[in-house]
């Protein structure tokens, strides 16, 4: 009697649970909260424009020597250009779905990455509520006072385009290295998963919104979560993330290391 091959099953590298989506509905709590202490910072007043203008030169020698040569960056075309690439990097982790060993597994996926931005989100905007760091570009003196005096123009810390570009190209690329670990595609998507971030950074450096130190705090962040989220649930890690019930039946969470 013949034998009727078996339709080949794809279990997914992740385990998930209620958990997530806690800690998602956390991450959007804490990045509206960030984001309503940042709207209440304090633009760039006409006074403090006026002592940078008094005296550049003490003004720039402010700024640690890393990052002091950005000092001045404004160019208007590279802002706009930048968010193109910014923009477009959320819709990449959906490229995955195009696969029916990931499409079964969209739910789980979307939560993950959910998850990935919230928390990134939740770290922007809880730091850079409450860090004031003037813009490079508040310090070029031929931009107009709606540059200048702009009432975002001291949240340089950190780089948020850089940040969540980062989180999302990253995870797309951890989520099909582990999908697919013996693809000959893999070594493309994570220099396409670098790189894209690498470039809004260099876009919004040039553009004066960003000092080099706010891009590659921020690229480390991003990228850390894009690929931290998805690994720490992933099945055997030596990594993952565990919930434990204690002596008083109270739920505890932490993370389980194997060697």
């Amino acid at each position: 009697m013949p034998v009727k091959a078996q339709q080949e099953v794809h279990t997914s590298p992740y385990n998930t649970s209620w958990v997530d989506g806690v800690i998602s509905a956390g991450g959007i709590a804490a990045s509206y909260w960030g984001l309503t202490i940042m709207k209440d910072k304090k633009a760039v007043s006409a006074e403090e424009l006026r002592l940078i203008d008094a005296d550049m030169a003490a003004a720039r020698a402010r700024i640690p020597a890393f990052d002091r040569w950005a000092a001045g960056n404004y160019n208007l075309k590279a802002k706009n250009i930048s968010d193109i690439p910014f923009y477009g990097s959320f819709g990449l982790p959906f490229l995955l779905l195009a696969h029916e060993h990931t499409r079964q597994n969209a739910p789980q996926i979307g939560l993950l990455y959910l998850e990935t931005m919230s928390i990134t989100g939740a770290l922007f905007a809880q730091v850079n509520g409450r860090v004031n760091r003037i813009r490079p570009s508040v310090y070029n003196q031929t931009a107009g006072d709606d540059v200048r005096l702009d009432d975002k123009g001291k949240n340089s810390f950190y780089g948020g385009h850089v940040t969540a570009t980062a989180a999302a190209t990253f995870f797309a690329a951890k989520v099909f290295n582990d999908y697919f670990p013996n693809s000959w595609a893999k070594p493309y998507i994570w220099a396409g998963a670098a790189i894209v971030p690498a470039s809004v950074g260099f876009l919004r450096l040039k553009a004066g919104k960003h000092f080099l130190s706010d891009n590659l705090i921020g690229y480390a962040i991003g990228a850390g979560a894009g690929i931290l989220v998805p690994h720490l649930h992933k099945r055997n890690s030596n990594i993952s993330l565990i919930q434990r019930n204690d002596f008083f039946g109270n739920t505890t969470f932490g993370l389980q290391c194997r060697f």
